[in-house]
């Protein structure tokens, strides 16, 4: 069989392809990627070997744009739609898995042309503008969030990492795989107080340097990274993360059973972020401040240390699940079938 996994543009979305992909090739399951020449996905899989064939297209995203902009751009879709219809008929794809993103958009609509069953993986709590148009034309839509469970997939390295956490020895600040300025400079406001703790600090590339010098001037030695391959090593270490509220990050930490104090991007399109983590809040698995509110360093501090650590990690053990790629196109392959 072979199929088409399209989409990414940021980490979050990126994360779902490898793991999709990863499942696929257990079972046999030749893959072409169909990404964006914008955004990471070139950075992620212009080297992976596992695809049979990679094309990253000229793709773009529509939502922010306006008036003649966004006609174009639209235009400019249906001309990569044509494309990609007959990029999918060339490799003879039985079916197109789409994770979301404006690098989907091309790959998603081709498949519609080309009259192929589509399914959607939406990773957030709340759909993006394009999966919330495809959905009704898509095979099936899977999402951790939805009332028919479909487990998050996150690669098997967080789970066998995991451990319960006892002490606050370490903390993690994530800021996603671009950074996040507000996190970055939160970590620096608190790292006088947190002496004696080890500090593990994801800053984005475009801080990276800024970054470590703030923490020489300081005096703290801390692991300051723009991005790591092996982020479950990274979580496993830590004893507590402040941390977006990405759904991918979320997932990772939650297979990492390691307890989180949330500020979500308030930015983030329908505040998805903020819903994604009311989504643990709800359960009391997690803390969750605004931006606003986190301006305060010493309730941020306090907040982090109120932490019952032990009780949150056992919790969170219970939330991902193992093999949530393989359950999707177990799924969807059961859906072929009939």
């Amino acid at each position: 069989m072979k199929i088409a996994i399209t989409g990414g543009g940021t980490g979050g979305h990126l994360n779902i392809v490898k793991c999709l992909l990863e499942s696929a090739l257990k079972k046999n399951i030749e893959c072409i990627y169909i990404g964006s020449e914008n955004g990471q996905d070139r950075a992620w899989f212009e080297n992976e070997k596992g695809f049979s064939e990679k094309y990253f297209l000229s793709s773009k995203g529509v939502v922010n744009q306006k008036g003649l902009a966004k006609f174009k751009s639209l235009m400019h879709i249906l001309k990569l739609s044509l494309k990609t219809r007959k990029i999918l008929k060339t490799h003879k794809i039985e079916a197109v898995f789409s994770v979301g993103g404006y690098s989907a958009a091309a790959g998603a609509f081709g498949a519609l042309l080309a009259r192929l069953p589509l399914f959607i993986h939406e990773q957030n709590s709340r759909s993006g503008s394009l999966n919330k148009l495809l959905k009704p034309f898509s095979k099936a839509f899977f999402s951790a969030f939805e009332p028919i469970f479909c487990p998050y997939p996150v690669r098997a390295a967080f789970f066998e990492k995991a451990r319960v956490r006892k002490e606050l020895k370490t903390i993690i600040f994530l800021g996603g795989s671009l950074g996040a300025s507000f996190i970055n400079e939160l970590a620096l406001r608190l790292a006088s107080r947190l002496k004696g703790i080890k500090i593990i600090h994801q800053c984005g590339k475009n801080e990276l340097e800024k970054i470590q010098s703030e923490y020489e001037k300081l005096g703290v030695k801390a692991d300051v990274f723009a991005f790591s391959s092996n982020l479950e090593e990274k979580m496993a270490e830590a004893d507590v993360a402040v941390s977006r509220a990405g759904a991918s990050t979320l997932f990772e930490l939650c297979a990492s059973c390691l307890p989180t104090l949330f500020i979500p991007y308030p930015h983030a399109a329908k505040n998805h972020q903020y819903f994604n983590a009311k989504f643990l809040h709800d359960k009391a698995l997690c803390q969750i401040f605004t931006q606003e509110e986190a301006q305060n360093t010493e309730k941020v501090y306090q907040a982090l240390l109120a932490l019952n650590l032990q009780a949150l990690s056992s919790s969170l053990e219970a939330v991902a699940k193992k093999d949530g790629a393989d359950f999707l196109l177990e799924e969807a392959l059961k859906k072929l079938k009939r």
